[in-house]
C-alpha cells in the first residue's frame, strides 16, 4: 500500500465530493460478504464512498479495519462517510 501525497488526498477529495455511498456498514459491522463487496466496488471504480455505524471512535476503527483488510488507502473520514482509494487497472485516476 503507498501513501497518498498531500496533493494527491486533495485531488481525491475533489473527486469523491460528488460520489454517493456504495457501501453501507451497518450495525452488523464489517462482515466478509461487506469486505468482498468492498473489494469488487474498489477493483471497480478505485474512489468509493462508504457510510459508516456507530460512535466516532468505531467508525474510525470500521475505516482503518476496512483498508487494512482490503489493501485501500483512507483519503478522507468525514462524520459518517469514509473516503476509500485503491489504484485499479480497470479505472485509472489521474492525479
Amino acid at each position: 500500500m503507498t501513501t497518498l501525497t498531500g496533493r494527491q488526498r486533495h485531488r481525491l477529495r475533489a473527486l469523491a465530493h460528488t460520489l454517493r455511498p456504495v457501501i453501507l456498514v451497518g450495525a452488523g459491522g464489517l462482515s466478509d460478504g461487506l469486505v468482498a463487496e468492498t473489494e469488487r466496488a474498489l477493483t471497480d471504480h478505485a474512489l468509493i464512498k462508504v457510510r459508516l455505524a456507530g460512535e466516532r471512535a468505531e467508525r474510525r476503527a470500521q475505516a482503518e479495519a476496512l483498508c487494512q483488510r482490503t489493501g485501500a488507502e483512507l483519503v478522507q473520514l468525514i462524520g459518517r462517510m469514509a473516503v476509500l482509494y485503491r489504484p485499479s487497472d480497470k479505472t485509472p485516476l489521474e492525479f
